[in-house]
């Protein structure tokens, strides 16, 4: 393809909704595709903007209601281009001016509009180079514009500065660009992270949407991630090797922990609020085993009068606690402290991945999730107080990823919980959120406003594609572009990360050469060190 390809010029447009571009009579409008890159040369200023829709267009409308016969190529000829003729539609975001001074600050926003008749070229690579900048060899990138080989860079450092998301419908390759986020975080050492991994897909391998393997965050990077896991029996099975086998004790849940999980329990308001009455009773670390301890319907009888509760909603609560027994790693009390362990292992720089195993329900998934979230959330911001106040380093950077990030940060819920909190703060205690979901509309409208960058592959649902559109600029045309992505490895990058809106090729995840690239080295080294040693040591 030809760099710098002429397509059209200027015909009309605005600043809040974008420029119109007539089509080149030359120039076959089935080969433009929503997504590209274009710049526009105006009279004092280089614009930098995306082709956001194509549409037909003709000198006389005439045509449109009585089409000429066109069977004669030379009448099809001559009407194209001239009485008929395409359209682009164009997002322009970044200005650059023709001076010296202009050059060297670098693309600037978008304050006015190219003239009529500015030229419209495809972008070059050095184009794209110039807006995101060149990556270096072992800097982290995300993947490349389309028809395009320029690398799009995704700065972690950047990134880690707020709470981002990942969105897309089933199947269009979330985990996997979860997956090269988190990797470009562990390769630029701009955080630790803690990935709570529902389905068993981020620690020592995973699967494609084909059903092969793929190397997960352990394999590729041994040395800076620890797997833990709430299954032991499964992770056997699987026959991968953890660092460390959870348990979570009776003495160490909450009545908040339990508030959580209102919904997947079914839990009415008094029965959330008779948990409180319970742990003033028994106490805050005994109210659980002693009220499940209760056996019969007359002892529970007489607790709720004693409490003023009405007995068949004490009845209910009772019932519904009772189901969690089922939950293998809850004990009476845990054999070791899973909050001290995963603390350690992010002090040192380790990243820690928690697999689920096969407690992939919702009930055990939000609860350990939200139980070990808001208690590592105060231990940072207890830290972070401390080095504010004498003077002391701050911990690492934390980034922290939930699935189904909706059952944690829905329109009910995102006031009352830590993810809800850490969302808002955006890195106040130099913690982050990764959420990652299926179906945006049903997270908080103020907390996808405080998602610094979103990444979306393909939405189909009108709901969801409008609620991860909130608040951006260009909302409407932006709108055209994510119904148009690809099923598979493509995806819309906007937010904080980036200087503009950029639809991507993901980069290739699953080949030997991506996870040499992906830095696979590391663990072929430590291999070969492990073998040596062998060799020496016998």
């Amino acid at each position: 393809m030809m760099e710098e390809r002429r397509l059209g010029i200027i015909v009309s447009g605005s600043l809040t909704k974008g420029v119109e571009a007539r089509l080149d009579s030359a120039m076959s409008i089935e080969d433009i595709a929503v997504g590209r890159y274009v710049t526009i040369e105006g009279e004092k200023r280089r614009f930098f903007g995306m082709i956001t829709d194509v549409t037909l267009d003709a000198s006389d409308p005439r045509l449109m209601t009585a089409p000429p016969d066109v069977s004669d190529p030379f009448i099809a000829e001559v009407l194209s281009g001239t009485s008929t003729f395409g359209r682009l539609h164009v997002l322009p975001s970044l200005t650059i001016g023709g001076d010296a001074l202009s050059l060297l600050e670098g693309p600037q926003p978008m304050k006015t509009v190219p003239t009529h008749f500015s030229v419209v070229r495809e972008a070059s690579e050095q184009d794209v180079a110039r807006v995101f900048g060149l990556v270096e060899e072992k800097q982290f990138y995300i993947g490349t514009p389309l028809d395009m080989e320029t690398k799009v860079r995704l700065n972690p450092a950047e990134l880690v500065k707020r709470s981002n998301g990942i969105f897309g419908k089933s199947g269009t390759g979330k985990t996997f660009l979860a997956r090269l986020i988190l990797i470009g975080i562990m390769q630029e050492g701009a955080a630790v992270n803690l990935v709570f991994d529902m389905h068993s897909e981020y620690g020592w391998e995973g699967t494609s949407e084909e059903g092969r393997k793929v190397k997960a965050l352990k394999q590729l990077f041994p040395s800076k991630v620890a797997v833990f896991a709430l299954d032991e029996e499964g992770a056997r099975r699987r026959k991968v090797s953890t660092d460390f086998v959870v348990e979570i004790g009776y003495d160490e849940i909450e009545p908040e922990d339990i508030a959580m999980l209102r919904e997947t329990l079914t839990l009415t308001d008094a029965a959330v609020q008779a948990t409180y009455r319970l742990a003033r009773r028994f106490g805050e670390r005994k109210w659980l085993e002693s009220f499940l301890a209760l056996e019969s319907r007359e002892e529970i009888n007489e607790l709720a009068q004693s409490l003023g509760e009405h007995e068949a909603t004490m009845a209910a609560l009772h019932r519904r606690l009772d189901s969690l027994r089922r939950l293998r790693f809850l004990v009476p009390q845990a054999r070791d402290n899973a909050i001290q362990r995963i603390l350690e292992y992010l002090d040192r720089g380790i990243n820690v991945v928690l697999e689920f195993g096969r407690y992939t329900d919702y009930t055990a998934y939000i609860l350990v999730a939200n139980l070990l979230t808001r208690r590592i959330h105060a231990q940072y911001r207890e830290r972070m107080e401390r080095a504010m106040g004498e003077d002391i380093a701050k911990p690492r950077p934390l980034v922290i990823s939930i699935e189904e990030a909706h059952r944690f940060l829905s329109h009910e819920l995102a006031g009352q919980t830590i993810f809800g909190t850490i969302a808002r703060e955006m890195r106040k205690y130099n913690v982050t959120l990764l959420v990652i979901d299926q179906r945006p509309s049903g997270i908080d409208e103020e907390v996808m406003s405080q998602l610094g960058t979103k990444i979306t592959c393909l939405l189909d649902n009108e709901r969801d594609i409008d609620s991860v559109l909130t608040g951006v600029s260009g909302k409407s045309e932006l709108k055209a572009v994510l119904a148009k992505l690809d099923t598979k490895q493509q995806a819309l990058i906007f937010g904080h990360a980036v200087p503009m809106p950029v639809v991507v090729r993901t980069r290739e995840y699953g080949s030997p050469q991506s996870y040499k690239e992906l830095g696979f080295r590391e663990a072929l080294e430590l291999k070969k060190q492990a073998e040596e040693d062998k060799d020496l040591w016998g």
